[in-house]
């Protein structure tokens, strides 16, 4: 069960180019492709005539032709044209509403009357020359709410990411949560301690003493129905944390885009947008190695989450202090689900 009136990150600009991209999101089989005018269209992934998937087919005059007959598929899914046959009675597939925006392919699985691209969250970050962004792409075997909680609780980072970005001061550090609008957010800060190995070389990146001690924060922000984006960095100890010179501190967004596929797998598209060195590529690089590696610490814990879940779909589990910012984004989630569920026209009976 999936919020489907809403905008959801289904590919990067990259991963449409010349030819037709097939992603399944929220359930529903879509394909992507540049049409006319190279703008971006999406359909669904069915051709009428055989029901053959229309992503293995190619991009025709800034249509969408089918590869198993040739049938021609226009951007608003009615049939264009088939070699010898008349199109003008075939049955029409459903067409999606897209926005190419910020490097990424926005799609609004739900009803494309109510498309409004307003709604696609603004990034800073990605329109600003001070800023640099690097990232990747993980299909995940889980739930995207698992992703959702384990970025909205930063503890495992002392377990999971021993060797990078955890330490022993996340524990010793209370967390807060809290609601801020359409947002739920969680917050840590750590402070006098001494950096965790990626933050002495963000900072050694950045012309900082690596060995000076610093004030370190973590400010995780959930927006339904799968964005969390977590500010991230450390300053030299007391010159003001977050709020410090940039002179003296070095600090990123870290970008987390979830889009389910079905109920147990979802599309993962993280990346880290740097407030220090923009134009220093070999830098952005770097940093999308190290942390597309940590990313795939928590891709193997997540699975065997899932795993775990399937094996023993009635056990119950602990909800702790920690778990407060998973469980307000649920909870979140879960009632915007069911209000568009009550919405929605009930079928008339026969």
């Amino acid at each position: 069960m999936f919020l489907e009136n809403t905008w959801y990150v289904a590919c990067t600009t990259e991963e449409v180019q010349d030819k037709p991209l097939g992603r399944r999101i929220c359930g529903q089989s879509i394909v992507f492709y540049r049409g006319k005018e190279n703008t971006v269209a999406a359909l669904e992934d069915f051709c009428p005539h055989r029901g053959a998937a229309l992503s293995l087919g190619s991009v025709c005059e800034g249509n969408l032709m089918c590869g198993y007959h040739g049938l021609v598929m226009g951007a608003d899914g009615k049939a264009v044209s088939m070699p010898m046959q008349r199109v003008g009675g075939f049955p029409c597939i459903k067409s999606y509403a897209v926005v190419e925006r910020y490097g990424f392919i926005w799609v609004w699985p739900g009803d494309p009357e109510r498309a409004d691209d307003t709604l696609i969250p603004h990034l800073d970050w990605a329109v600003s020359p001070e800023w640099a962004f690097g990232g990747g792409l993980y299909h995940i075997h889980c739930d995207y709410r698992l992703m959702i909680d384990n970025l909205m609780d930063l503890t495992h980072e002392a377990y999971v990411h021993a060797g990078s970005i955890g330490q022993d001061e996340i524990d010793e550090s209370p967390v807060k949560t809290r609601k801020d609008g359409e947002q739920v957010v969680t917050s840590r800060t750590m402070e006098n301690i001494i950096a965790p190995p990626f933050w002495q070389a963000a900072m050694r990146a950045n012309g900082l003493d690596d060995a000076a001690p610093v004030d370190r924060w973590q400010i995780s922000r959930f927006t339904a129905p799968g964005h969390v984006l977590i500010d991230v960095g450390v300053a030299y100890a007391g010159k003001g944390g977050f709020e410090a010179d940039p002179a003296v501190k070095a600090s990123a967004i870290v970008v987390d885009f979830m889009t389910p596929e079905t109920e147990d797998s979802h599309w993962y598209f993280w990346g880290m947008a740097r407030h220090f060195k923009p134009d220093d590529q070999a830098l952005t690089a770097s940093i999308r190695e190290g942390q597309g590696a940590i990313f795939k610490q928590d891709l193997a814990v997540l699975e065997a989450q899932q795993a775990n879940r399937r094996t023993f779909p009635d056990r119950r589990l602990l909800a702790l202090n920690i778990d407060a910012g998973g469980v307000q984004s649920r909870r979140m989630l879960d009632q915007l689900i069911q209000a568009e569920r009550e919405a929605a026209p009930q079928p008339v009976a026969g």
